[in-house]
């Protein structure tokens, strides 16, 4: 009886043991082919954008591409990576072969044959006659800019795009010329670079009483990637330093700042904006148009003249402090301005 009673006992435990294992292998299993990203599928991705909006990344893949399996193991499950997708992106995992109807920005999508390994007209529209996989398509929640990659994207190469797209680099920039930039920032530091002078608000004051200048007041905030990559290669680029330290004053401002902080005889200090702790004298200087990061271009008054909402590269920065500095602004319009600085540009390469 007693052995009986134990045999059951032991029984029961090797099935339990046995029911444990296949349950944390079905979980390691669905992390492979899934990663860590919580996955939508395009109907529910478009209706939670919604109710809140948010950029889309789409996976395209099919079942026989193993890179596309080996993203799943890899990038897609980077917990990092994965839960700045999950915060910021609806994730979207799109078999580019499915044989079902998606409805995509209010068009209706089907697949173009039953045979399999066909493309489907979706995949089609994403990648035109470029079939390749992986490719990862990011799309803004407007649905107004996409941006395509084709092949693996490991971690490195898949941050710098997580960023362009989540801190709207892409409304100013192109993305090549942000990775570039993007790169020297957080990879390759040692890139030539020149000594820019910046200042206070406090020094600011003093010095625009002695030599007037027009000032640059470049507003980041310690979580803000974007805001990084300016005050580490845009400013300091070396085609745009001397130019901005012989004609501005800079001044660089933390919007998170918790100082009291007196410009132009007023005082400014940290409060709840949105229930989000911000300085008001960042929302004061771009005249309520608050972004991050933002470039507020001031007169010798200290007064407005323009604000910069976004990233902006030194390729963008160069015309705009030329624009500026000349005091171009004054009688020209900025398209007519940058069109004749494109040609000057040119003329020398013309006349070789």
């Amino acid at each position: 009886m007693y052995f009986n009673k134990v045999k059951r006992m032991l029984n029961k435990l090797f099935i339990t043991i046995i029911c444990v294992i296949s349950l944390i292998n079905a979980a390691f299993s669905q992390v492979e082919k899934d990663g860590l990203v919580k996955w939508l599928t395009f109907k529910e991705a478009q209706e939670k954008n919604k109710t809140l909006q948010k950029p889309f990344l789409v996976d395209i893949y099919t079942d026989w591409c193993g890179w596309c399996k080996h993203m799943m193991k890899t990038t897609y499950s980077n917990p990092a990576i994965a839960d700045y997708i999950n915060n910021n992106f609806y994730a979207v995992k799109f078999d580019a072969e499915t044989k079902d109807t998606i409805e995509y920005n209010g068009k209706i999508y089907k697949p173009l044959s039953a045979d399999p390994k066909t493309p489907h007209e979706l995949a089609i529209k994403f990648l035109s006659s470029s079939l390749s996989y992986p490719s990862t398509m990011f799309i803004t929640n407007n649905f107004e800019y996409n941006l395509l990659t084709q092949g693996y994207l490991d971690e490195k190469k898949i941050e710098p795009i997580l960023i362009f797209m989540v801190e709207n680099a892409w409304r100013t920039s192109v993305f090549d010329d942000f990775n570039k930039h993007f790169a020297n920032t957080f990879v390759d530091t040692n890139f030539v670079k020149a000594k820019v002078n910046s200042y206070s608000f406090s020094e600011l004051e003093k010095l625009q009483k002695k030599k007037p200048k027009k000032v640059i007041v470049n507003i980041g905030a310690n979580f803000c990637n974007t805001c990084k990559v300016i005050s580490k290669t845009t400013f300091v680029d070396t085609s745009i330093a001397n130019y901005l330290n012989q004609n501005f004053y800079l001044v660089n401002f933390n919007a998170e700042s918790n100082d009291t902080i007196v410009f132009k005889k007023t005082k400014y200090y940290k409060q709840l904006v949105n229930n989000y702790p911000l300085h008001n004298l960042a929302l004061m200087l771009t005249n309520n148009r608050f972004s991050l990061p933002a470039i507020c271009l001031l007169d010798e008054q200290l007064n407005s003249i323009d604000v910069l909402n976004f990233y902006q590269s030194p390729e963008q920065m160069k015309p705009i402090l030329k624009y500026i500095g000349s005091n171009a602004y004054k009688t020209k319009k900025y398209g007519d301005f940058i069109s004749d600085y494109r040609k000057q540009d040119l003329a020398p390469a013309n006349k070789k």
